[in-house]
């Protein structure tokens, strides 16, 4: 920050001062808080002082340190919060019920009771809960606010909702993560899967790609590549169902955002259709994986759903694998394609 010239209310005269920081401890609501604070410096009168924008900013800097000891929000971090949903502090206090200045308040002087905390720390992690907030909240804000909330809030949950998915996908994979025979050598990449399945889906070569031909195309290319290089693509985990080999956690993968399907009524029940896309970048993919990837394609592209799981069933990988186990790599060596 550039410090002008300014009278100095120490020794009176016009000068620039030092801009000084200093340890400072404060009793704040019982507790003893240490905080650094700033100061200006005269070194005429070898006195220090603070105009009123650094009493502002010593202030919320005690109570910051009073927070960070009591496991608080900072001001900051109340204001960020509020930033990411670009709602104004007036309206925030609208949609959680609030007194019309409790966030003004929080953001500068104030520091918040535990329970308003934890809705804060809410709103910071669950935008799905705070679209329900808006929507009861809507008739109480105009038109335009409302639209730009909710547009908003839904992005932030879209992008959310895909990091709880993944999370919870490789909380699924982690006690098995150390098993090389299960893994193929690698560890899971779900950017490598959305690249795989976009791979296939985009083929011309490709027909009829639905769920349970689209699993067996994944494990082929997996098996083919750890024949070839003794390791995986894509990190996935199969399990022997009896349609042949299914990845661990195939439901929650197939709903990232980043991989997409059509449900397609088929009258007694809905099937998994996985059209091709507008994105035609594998970044994720190596040149030998593409290979590989073209081999299966070759292999099974034109094949029906039955055609590849009867092909699946007399592999060594499954027949040798209880139903339901995990599939071993290493059965790969005895894979029938070379």
């Amino acid at each position: 920050m550039k410090i002008k010239k300014q009278i100095c209310p120490c020794c009176m005269e016009e000068h620039i001062p030092q801009l000084i920081k200093a340890k400072e401890e404060c009793l704040f609501k019982g507790v003893l808080v240490e905080y650094t604070a700033e100061y200006y410096y005269c070194e005429n009168a070898d006195e220090t002082y603070a105009d009123e924008e650094q009493i502002s900013t010593n202030d919320i800097a005690m109570k910051d340190a009073y927070r960070k000891m009591l496991g608080l929000l900072s001001s900051d971090q109340i204001l960020e919060i509020r930033t990411r949903y670009g709602i104004s502090q007036s309206d925030l206090c609208i949609i959680l019920g609030w007194g019309q200045k409790t966030v003004t308040r929080y953001e500068s002087h104030q520091v918040q009771d535990k329970a308003h905390d934890t809705i804060l720390r809410k709103l910071d992690t669950d935008p799905e809960w705070f679209i329900d907030l808006l929507k009861s909240a809507k008739n109480d804000l105009s038109e335009t606010s409302y639209s730009k909330y909710l547009e908003t809030c839904t992005a932030l949950f879209e992008k959310n909702h895909d990091t709880y998915l993944r999370n919870a996908i490789f909380a699924m994979y982690i006690r098995l993560k150390q098993n090389s025979e299960a893994t193929g050598g690698k560890d899971l990449s779900l950017d490598v899967v959305s690249d795989m399945v976009r791979y296939y889906a985009n083929s011309p070569s490709v027909t009829n790609l639905y769920l349970v031909k689209l699993f067996k195309m994944l494990w082929y290319a997996d098996a083919l590549s750890y024949k070839h290089y003794n390791h995986s693509i894509s990190g996935l985990i199969y399990r022997a169902l009896p349609m042949g080999a299914v990845p661990i956690a195939y439901e929650t993968i197939i709903d990232l955002s980043t991989i997409q399907y059509e449900e397609i009524d088929i009258g007694d029940g809905i099937a998994y259709r996985f059209p091709s896309t507008k994105n035609k970048k594998y970044t994720n993919l190596s040149k030998e994986d593409k290979n590989i990837l073209d081999e299966i394609i070759l292999k099974f592209g034109k094949s029906t759903k039955n055609e590849i799981v009867d092909a699946m069933h007399r592999e060594k990988a499954y027949t040798e694998t209880a139903l339901y186990d995990v599939i071993s790599f290493e059965y790969t060596k005895s894979l029938s394609i070379d």
